[in-house]
Formats: C-alpha cells, sequence, structure tokens
C-alpha cells in the first residue's frame, strides 16, 4: 500500500527542494533558538490546538518561569495551572507537570533521547515523540498532526478521510518513507511551515510553494477538495448559572474544579446547570450544595463559551452572602486576590461584572 503511495515520487528531489527553502524562509520561533529538547516539547504540547501567534507569549513566560524539567517538577500545580490561564487544554498542562517528574526520577532530569522511553511520558504520543526525535535529536521520526496529513493527501494525492485513526497511522508510515535520514529536523520543520504559511486549508498559495512540481492534486487541479475530512459530531450544549456571590465585606466566593475531567483543579464562580434548579429555589439549592444564605440580586450578563465537543451558555447574577466558608474547595477572597488563582477564560471574563 505505501510502496504504491509513492510510486514513482522523486523522494529525494523533494527533500532537497522543501529543506532549501526552509533554510531560506523558515519562521523566527522562539523554541527554534537552541535544540533544546525541553523547549520543544513544551513548544510542541502548547501547539496543540493552539495558533503560533497564541502560544509564543505564553512558551516566553513559562520558560522564564520554568527554565529546567525539574524547576517545573517541583513547582506546585496552581502556578503551572496559572502559567497555562487563557492557553487553554489545561489536561496538557497537568500531563506535562505530571511527565516531567517523571523525567527527573527516571533520567535524572534529562528528556531521554530514546522514542520509546518518551512515549512512557505522560501526554506524549506519536507526534509529540516524533517532533522531540527529529527536531532535537536529528532522529528520523515521523511527526504528522493535521497540517502535515494536510501537505501530503494533496501532495501524494491521498483520498482517505483524515478525522479517522487509521489514516493518520497510514500518513505516518508514508511520512517515514518519504522523511530525509540526513536532516530529519530540516524535514519536519519544512512541512510544518509549509502547512502553516502556503499548505493552508483554504486557498493554498501553490503559486509560491516549494514542492508544487511533486504536487499530484495541483497537477489534477484538486488541491482545494484535499484531504478529506469528515464532520465533527453536533457540539453538546449545557446551559448554567454563574453566581458572583459577595459577602458584605466585598469578599468573592469562588470554588475548586474535581481532580479530573474538564478544566481539573482550576478555580471559577459557583456555576449550577440550570436544568438541576429553577431561578425561584436558586438560593435553597445554594444553602443545600455550599452551606451559605444567599440573597439572589440582579442578572449581570450572558455569556457563551465553545469548547472542542461542547458549548456552555451561561447566565451571570449578582448574590449577596453574610455567612463565611472556607474549606480545601471553596474560598471567599479579595477582588485583588483573584489574580492569584487559575481560573478558564468563561470565568475570567466574568470578572468584569464584579
Amino acid at each position: 500500500m505505501i510502496e504504491k503511495l509513492i510510486e514513482g515520487f522523486d523522494t529525494t528531489r523533494f527533500q532537497i527542494d522543501l529543506i532549501e527553502w526552509y533554510n531560506k524562509y523558515k519562521r523566527d520561533l522562539p523554541w527554534r533558538k537552541d535544540q533544546d529538547p525541553y523547549k520543544i516539547w513544551v513548544s510542541e504540547i502548547m501547539l496543540q490546538q493552539t495558533q503560533v501567534d497564541t502560544v509564543i507569549p505564553y512558551f516566553q513566560r513559562f520558560i522564564e518561569q520554568f527554565p529546567t524539567p525539574k524547576a517545573l517538577a517541583e513547582a506546585d500545580e496552581q502556578d503551572v495551572l496559572k502559567a497555562w490561564e487563557g492557553l487553554g487544554y489545561y489536561s496538557r498542562a497537568r500531563n506535562l507537570h505530571t511527565a516531567v517528574k517523571d523525567v527527573v526520577i527516571r533520567y535524572n532530569g534529562r528528556v531521554p533521547n530514546d522514542g520509546k522511553q518518551l512515549l512512557t511520558l505522560k501526554g506524549i504520543g506519536p507526534y509529540t515523540r516524533g517532533a522531540i526525535m527529529s527536531i532535537a535529536f536529528n532522529e528520523p521520526y515521523p511527526a504528522v498532526d493535521g497540517n502535515v496529513m494536510r501537505v501530503f493527501s494533496r501532495v501524494l494525492k491521498i483520498e482517505d478521510d483524515i478525522a479517522q485513526a487509521k489514516t493518520r497511522r497510514l500518513f505516518e508510515k508514508v511520512v517515514g518513507k518519504i522523511i530525509s535520514k540526513e536532516n530529519p529536523s530540516a524535514f519536519n520543520q519544512g512541512i510544518m511551515d509549509l502547512g502553516a504559511t502556503i499548505c493552508t486549508p483554504k486557498s493554498p498559495q501553490c503559486l509560491l510553494c516549494p514542492v508544487q512540481s511533486h504536487c499530484r492534486a495541483y497537477a489534477e487541479g484538486i488541491e482545494q477538495w484535499l484531504p478529506v475530512k469528515s464532520k465533527a459530531k453536533k457540539k453538546k450544549r449545557i446551559s448554567y448559572i454563574s453566581l458572583l456571590i459577595q459577602d458584605e465585606h466585598g469578599q468573592i466566593m469562588i470554588e475548586k474544579r474535581p481532580n479530573e475531567g474538564l478544566l481539573a483543579n482550576l478555580w471559577q464562580f459557583p456555576m449550577i446547570p440550570i436544568k438541576e434548579v429553577c431561578l425561584k429555589h436558586l438560593p435553597k439549592y445554594v444553602y443545600e450544595k455550599y452551606g451559605i444564605h444567599i440573597r439572589l440580586e440582579n442578572k449581570q450578563g450572558e455569556l457563551r463559551h465553545v469548547f472542542t465537543h461542547l458549548i456552555w451558555d451561561i447566565e451571570i447574577f449578582q448574590a449577596k452572602t453574610t455567612d463565611k466558608v472556607e474549606n480545601d474547595r471553596l474560598k471567599q477572597v479579595s477582588q485583588e486576590a483573584l489574580a492569584d488563582y487559575p481560573f478558564p477564560v468563561p470565568h475570567q471574563k466574568m470578572m468584569q461584572y464584579i
């Protein structure tokens, strides 16, 4: 199957054209200043589901705060989540934190240069393993993500559905055959840059493409139709009431989310699914759940937050209390102290109503 896909394909010339273009036009990115495997690892985790321009300032602040695996391993999880605040997909930060602790214990703080060992670290899959091994250690490992599949689906005219796991495995085998053995670092980064700047999802700039002469989709005029990708499932919608509860001193009640699941261990303003209670009975519900009496006041606003597979519709209300509460999961803090806690984006937006 693989041999048939690359039959007649000039692999050597493709490698030369790609790498020459990359060396001339590569993007100036902070994690490319050296080949530090830790920095490459952090950058690749941050870049999952996130645009490069968004990641750059986060990466710079994160490396300044946690310059080595040891520094990150010794950090408190809340500090790690605070450094990640606003970047989203917080399980990435928790997995990275867990994995660097493993690196410190098992490998004396040095990121292993063995592909099998990398795969044993939490949060590292075939793509991140391939990126670290090729970019940091110059080993010919494929690093296949959506950008790479898009490029090669066009170059080789592969019409398999890239939303399927078996198609990703197919592309990993294909790239494994085509990757430069002499300079896998430049090859993989060249494909990444090509997908980000030239071979884009819509309106690819084929006239500027350094490997246009190799592209079968371009030759047939079907580059706009590839890759093939089935539609994602419809997102689930959940409606919430979120409460900005202040006491007589202006302190605000916040709660810590569960240890597992969506936005684990981040802080939020109390949030109640609308299906569980009507507005009339909300004070009673809050007392039963949190142990405090509240006086519900005005509705302050609404917001919608879209996750990958989920949509939150939130109505925001002010409330007052004279009760005091503090435990592992509940705190009453000053407005200034809110900045010390990691909040997900929708709850950061609610702060304007306090």
